[in-house]
């Protein structure tokens, strides 16, 4: 079994994710969802940028988007086509302050690109540029006080997950959450994923 701090930080991430749930509005996922249907039916491409992990963690999304039969490009890859008007931009950035991401966000909706922005601050620069946000909770700055021992003896207990793990985690769970819910909507099933999985690795 899993001892030490590996163990109490597993749990204080779980802990978080479960209360995070209660918190990501429902209302935010369907504006979000109901833009990749419309896109998907109307022909449009998807596309996906994030810096770091939180790009890692979006790439996930867009290879279920894929196995779903959407048009999607990760931004930066050499294959990448233009963006165009109506197309979608998934920007995930837990400060929303991330320079190249805001700087995608702000070329795609100058072409005329619905922007879902995936972020733990609305009114950020990101925020500000969307038209679908979907607000993850998230710890993703570092602590005022750098001194861990002098964070104690104030009683300042920041989250043992470093820097924007508990954001990251939480946006992979939420967008899996949601490829359950379009496979549902669009009548996939896992077999049907299966088909369009790579074979060649």
């Amino acid at each position: 079994m899993v001892s030490g701090l590996a163990k109490d930080a597993i749990i204080q991430i779980v802990d978080f994710v479960t209360k995070a749930i209660e918190l990501i509005s429902d209302e935010e996922k369907e504006a979000m969802i109901d833009l990749l249907l419309k896109a998907r039916r109307d022909g449009k491409k998807i596309f996906v940028v994030g810096a770091g992990r939180s790009g890692l963690v979006v790439k996930a999304f867009a290879m279920r988007l894929l196995h779903m039969d959407f048009d999607v490009y990760v931004i930066g890859e050499t294959i990448t086509p233009p963006v165009r008007k109506d197309d979608i931009l998934i920007a995930v950035s837990g400060s929303g302050r991330t320079k190249t991401v805001v700087a995608v966000a702000e070329t795609a909706k100058s072409i005329g690109a619905k922007v879902i922005a995936i972020t733990t601050y609305p009114d950020s620069p990101l925020g500000k540029v969307a038209d679908v946000i979907v607000r993850i909770p998230g710890r993703t700055k570092l602590a005022i006080e750098e001194d861990y021992l002098l964070r104690q003896m104030r009683g300042i207990h920041e989250p043992l997950a470093p820097l924007g793990t508990l954001f990251e985690i939480t946006t992979l769970i939420f967008l899996d959450g949601v490829v359950v819910e379009l496979m549902n909507k669009l009548g996939i099933t896992e077999e049907d994923m299966k088909e369009k999985h790579a074979n060649v690795e």
